[in-house]
This record gives C-alpha cells, structure tokens and sequence, in this order.
C-alpha cells in the first residue's frame, strides 16, 4: 500500500523543525526513524499534511553522561545504539538488556528513543524503561522548553502529553541508586515479536532490607504502568519467597489487560505474575551480589 500525499520539508535545526510544526498547526508528523510511522502512513491509518524530517538536525543523537552520573540520551538515538554502549551496559544495565529485545537488528538500526516514547505503544519496551527509571523527557516548540516526567508524559495508548507544537529532544534518566539490582524478562510469541507482557524491576537494600522497589509493567494495559502497590510490599521487608509470591500477585492485580489475537487478559494476567515473581528474584539476587 502506499501514503497518501503529503508535502516533505527537510529541517536542518531544530528550529526549522519547530517552525514547520507550527506552520501546520497539527497537521504534520515528524519523521525520525519511521519504523513505527510509514506503516501508518501506508495503511492510511495517518494522513498528515506535511512529513518534517528531523535526521539532519545535528546534535540530536548523542548519549552521554552528565552531572549525577546521570544519563541523557537524544532523541535521535537509535535503539541498536543504547543496546551496543559500553555507558549504558555500566550504569543502566537493565536498560541495555531491555533494547535487545526491541523488534528485529534492522528496526532497532533505525529506530529512535524520541520516535518510540513519542508514539507510545503499549507493547513498547522504551516507554516502560522510562517509568522504571524515572525518566524525564525533553519536549521543545518555539513557545519554550518543557521537562515531564515519564509518570505524566505517558497518558493512554498511542497518547502521551506532548503538544501538537512540541518536538520531544531528549530523554534523562538519573542515576541508579548504588548497589541496585534489576532484571527484565518479557514474553513473545516469536523472537522480535510485540510482546505479549513484559515486567521490569530494580531493587535496592541496605543491611538485607528493601530500601526502595520499582516495577513496571507493559503489554497489559493501555500504557506502561508501575506496580505501585506491589512496590510498597518490598518496601522495607527482607527476603522471603512469599513475599516475592505476594509482591507477584500484587503486579499482576495492578494490570487491566486486554484480550486480543495474540493473547487473552487471563493469559496475560498468569504471565504477569510468573514473570514478575522471575524477575523480583532475579533483582534481589544482584542487588545482594552487588552488596556481599
């Protein structure tokens, strides 16, 4: 299938890219990676005015360290890039194990961090790295800059708090307390599959105790999610297997899954609390290697 007709404009900066947005008042999408838009586009599911290409604006690409051992990553990077550095293996190793598992090689060599948060599927792993890490993004227009975090950036499926103005440019994630443990485990039908759930968790203890926990969730509701509930279980409790059972159930209380031609709620809900109970061990056990 092909696109309906649409006008190309080439930005070179971000204002340019701004600018257009404005100019269309709506009516435009911004064309990044593409991987997840010209399916759209070619389904005629989206049939904007204009396509703004933003490859060419310098800059947007980078990963690096900044004040805090923070984190901060552009919007043009793509995802085969957090999956590939050395940074981010050192400090945000649940996030470097999470892009592996994003679509195949060829979508992840193309694929942006901004284009992914920006579209917000429900099955998509960067948006629930975002809420397990407490991420902020980015989002400019000429009107100024904004910061949101991912808690309030990402509102429904495909939907996120973004202005039809804005341009999201960046995305920062702080800095790990020390000696967290963490994991992720999802679950497709198929190698580079949407996943049909998805459960990701860092832990941090002090003396054998839960200091803080952070789980988060996808694939089972209209956006990402944390498990907040299930978060206030560990919260300062030692390791017991019922309380991991008892922190899994909570997860998986926590969900509104649908059922779709993939999956059922119910199986989506028995996922949830296997992979969650997997992944709340897997935690613990690095977070008491990194504290032995």
């Amino acid at each position: 299938m092909k696109p309906a007709a649409f006008d190309y404009v080439q930005s070179h900066s971000l204002e340019e890219a701004m600018v257009a947005l404005r100019k269309y008042g709506g009516d435009a999408k911004l064309l990044a990676g593409g991987q997840s838009l010209v399916p759209l586009l070619n389904f005629r599911l989206l049939r904007p005015a204009a396509l703004i290409d933003i490859n060419r604006i310098p800059g947007l690409d980078r990963v690096e360290m900044i004040a805090g051992d923070a984190l901060r990553v552009g919007a043009l990077a793509r995802h085969h890039t957090l999956e590939t550095s050395p940074v981010v293996a050192r400090h945000f190793p649940v996030l470097h194990a999470a892009m592996a598992h994003v679509a195949h090689l060829a979508i992840r060599n193309r694929g942006t961090i901004g284009g992914s948060l920006s579209h917000a599927d429900p099955a998509a792993e960067l948006p629930m790295l975002a809420l397990l890490l407490d991420a902020i993004i980015t989002a400019e227009s000429t009107g100024g800059t904004r910061h949101l975090a991912a808690r309030d950036f990402l509102i429904g499926a495909l939907t996120t708090a973004l202005a039809e103005d804005e341009i999201v440019t960046a995305v920062e994630f702080p800095a790990l307390p020390a000696g967290a443990g963490w994991d992720f485990a999802e679950f497709a039908l198929r190698s580079g599959d949407f996943a049909i759930a998805a459960v990701a968790a860092v832990l941090t203890l002090r003396d054998g105790v839960v200091g803080e926990a952070r789980i988060a969730l996808m694939g089972v509701d209209e956006t990402a999610i944390r498990a907040s509930a299930a978060e206030g279980l560990l919260q300062g409790q030692r390791y017991r297997p019922e309380l991991i059972r008892a922190a899994a159930r909570s997860a998986c209380a926590a969900i509104n899954p649908i059922t779709d031609l993939r999956a059922s709620a119910d199986y989506r809900r028995h996922l949830v609390e296997i992979l969650a109970e997997r992944v709340l061990a897997g935690a613990w056990n690095r977070a008491e290697g990194q504290a032995a």
